[in-house]
C-alpha cells in the first residue's frame, strides 16, 4: 500500500529500538530514514530484493557507530535486539515489516551514499509501511528439535 507512515510513527519505531539493552548502555546504534524513492531506488540496485525496497514506503538504515563501541559482541548483540524491538513495534502498529541483511555486502557503499562517516557500519535496512494484505503464518522448529541439553 502506498500510504506514508508519518513522521511521528517513524519517530516512535526508533525509540523502542532505543530501549534495547547494551552494553554499559553505550546505546551503539544510529539510524537513517529513507522515504526519498531516487535514493531507494539506488539502495535497490545493491540487492537481490529490490522489490521489496522499491515497494517499502520507508527504509530504516541501522549502524553500528563505531566510536561508540566498547566489545563487539555485545555491540552486535544490542544491535540485533534494537531491531528486534523496532520490528515487534512496528507489527504493533499494523504496519509490515523485513529485515534486509543481505545488502551488507555493499555496506560501504549505502554508508557512502547516505553521506555518513567511515565510523559507521551498515548492519541492517528494514523496509516497512502499511501493508497491501494481512501476512502469512511463519514456520518454526519444534522446541525438541531446538534443544540440546535439558537435566
Amino acid at each position: 500500500m502506498d500510504k506514508p507512515v508519518p513522521d511521528d510513527i517513524i519517530d516512535k519505531i526508533i525509540e523502542a529500538g532505543a530501549w534495547a539493552p547494551s552494553g554499559m548502555n553505550n546505546q551503539p546504534w544510529k539510524f537513517a530514514v529513507i522515504k526519498d524513492s531516487s535514493l531507494k531506488t539506488k539502495i535497490s540496485q545493491l540487492t537481490h530484493y529490490s522489490r521489496i525496497i522499491l515497494n517499502a514506503n520507508v527504509l530504516i538504515a541501522v549502524f553500528l557507530d563505531n566510536s561508540l563501541s566498547y566489545d563487539r559482541t555485545k555491540d552486535c548483540q544490542a544491535i540485533g535486539a534494537c531491531i528486534q524491538n523496532m520490528l515487534l513495534t512496528i507489527h504493533s502498529m499494523g504496519l509490515g515489516a523485513v529485515w534486509l541483511g543481505e545488502r551488507l555486502k555493499n555496506k560501504e557503499k549505502v554508508v557512502e551514499m547516505l553521506g555518513g562517516n567511515k565510523g559507521l557500519e551498515l548492519m541492517a535496512v528494514i523496509a516497512l509501511g502499511y501493508t497491501a494484505e494481512k501476512g502469512g503464518k511463519g514456520i518454526r522448529k519444534a522446541v525438541d528439535e531446538m534443544v540440546i541439553f535439558r537435566k
